[in-house]
């Protein structure tokens, strides 16, 4: 069998609807949501599908100008095929989250092509599964969709923090869901906090428990994370922007978190996943992938992944998301008591629906300002687009 061809597929991928039952906090990306999907053709008729993240309309040309290294390649060779990819933009400078994705999406339909041509899913060649079922976690903003939450048997939530200093709701949604449930918090910007004002945070969040607390500060300064680490009794959760088991390796050598969160789409592929779960295994850190902006063909390969490794701890799902998620693929994932079943048909599977893809041309990739509404930045500062951002009159949202 012989690679012929590569095709690209983006989509403008709505915002989450502004429904009572939607995600309040996260229905709008301010028009920067893309997806990235790649399908592998053979000269056998078998296609392989993936997805891409990472900046998805940058991907695509990545993806695109690394097809011509793919062609007339036996698709089944995966592991050479990956280095040779990964060699190939080595003169361009370390691999960043864009060859990353496109490493991940690529990789993705090279799998699903070996499980279609074998007639196995996915999670069979990754060494059988471990479990049939995989526990996912929900956002929630309010008590309504914590509630409709675990009306589908959901056991864990988070709720987003960025920029704003929010106990009481914390404190609803302890109240709403009870001891039973799990809530996570994620504190990612911009702005980002100051490692003091993480600290600060960190320390009133330990009084709720927390599965755990994501992203608090800035991604590229790994030392402030340390620290952080040193002065808060809550469990820590990144990774979501870096590719490859290289990019991931300091968190987990350093012991920096008790939780790795890579990106199914720009973590470097099926393999790099597991990857990145084996090296964080001995350390106690488990692995629960991110899911946030992600579409749906990457969410088929994260369940493949968390079958097979053992430290696998909640996937990422959007619950109640744009209404095209529901029209692009099929079939069309359900949650069932709060978990996903893994797939059982041969590949990945999941197929394109080329014809609803059609429907949603990419108009714009990046986030416009956001609103100087006081959520992500101090009230009159969100035009100065500063990355890192003390917390003005925090002693009013910290407890007495």
């Amino acid at each position: 069998m012989k690679i012929t061809g590569v095709k690209t597929y983006l989509v403008q991928a709505g915002a989450r609807p502004d429904l009572t039952r939607s995600m309040g906090a996260d229905a709008d990306f301010r028009g920067s949501r893309c997806w990235l999907f790649v399908e592998i053709e053979t000269d056998e008729g078998i296609t392989g599908v993936g997805e891409c993240s990472g900046w998805p309309r940058v991907v695509e040309t990545a993806v695109q100008d690394l097809s011509a290294v793919l062609v007339g390649e036996d698709p089944s060779a995966i592991d050479r095929l990956w280095g040779v990819l990964y060699r190939a933009m080595m003169g361009h400078g370390l691999t960043g989250t864009v060859g990353s994705g496109a490493l991940s999406g690529i990789e993705m339909a090279l799998w699903d092509i070996k499980g279609k041509a074998l007639g196995v899913p996915v999670w069979q060649l990754l060494g059988g599964a471990i479990r049939t079922r995989i526990p996912v976690y929900g956002h929630a903003h309010t008590a309504d969709e914590a509630r409709a939450l675990t009306a589908l048997g959901y056991t864990a939530l988070k709720t987003p923090f960025t920029g704003i200093v929010d106990f009481d709701r914390i404190a609803m949604l302890r109240e709403t869901v009870g001891p039973e449930v799990d809530i996570a918090v994620d504190a990612h910007g911009p702005s980002w906090m100051t490692v003091s004002d993480a600290i600060l945070v960190g320390r009133e969040l330990e009084a709720f428990d927390l599965l755990f607390y994501e992203d608090p500060v800035p991604p590229e300064n790994l030392d402030m994370l340390a620290r952080m680490r040193d002065h808060v009794a809550v469990p820590l959760a990144a990774g979501e922007r870096v590719g490859t088991v290289h990019g991931l390796r300091p968190y987990i050598e350093r012991d920096l978190v008790d939780v790795v969160q890579p990106d199914t789409g720009r973590g470097g592929g099926i393999t790099q996943m597991r990857k990145i779960a084996a090296m964080a295994e001995p350390h106690g850190i488990m692995l629960a992938p991110h899911s946030g902006s992600l579409g749906p063909v990457a969410e088929f390969a994260a369940l493949h992944i968390m079958a097979t490794v053992p430290n696998a701890l909640l996937l990422e799902r959007i619950e109640f998301d744009w209404e095209g998620r529901y029209d692009v693929v099929t079939p069309v994932l359900k949650v069932e008591d709060g978990c996903l079943p893994i797939p059982t048909a041969p590949g990945l599977g999941v197929e394109l629906v080329k014809d609803e893809i059609a429907k949603y041309p990419v108009v714009r990739n990046v986030a416009k300002a956001p609103v100087d509404n006081g959520k992500a930045y101090v009230p009159g500062t969100a035009d100065e687009a500063v990355h890192v951002q003390t917390r003005r009159a925090r002693a009013r949202s910290l407890r007495a």
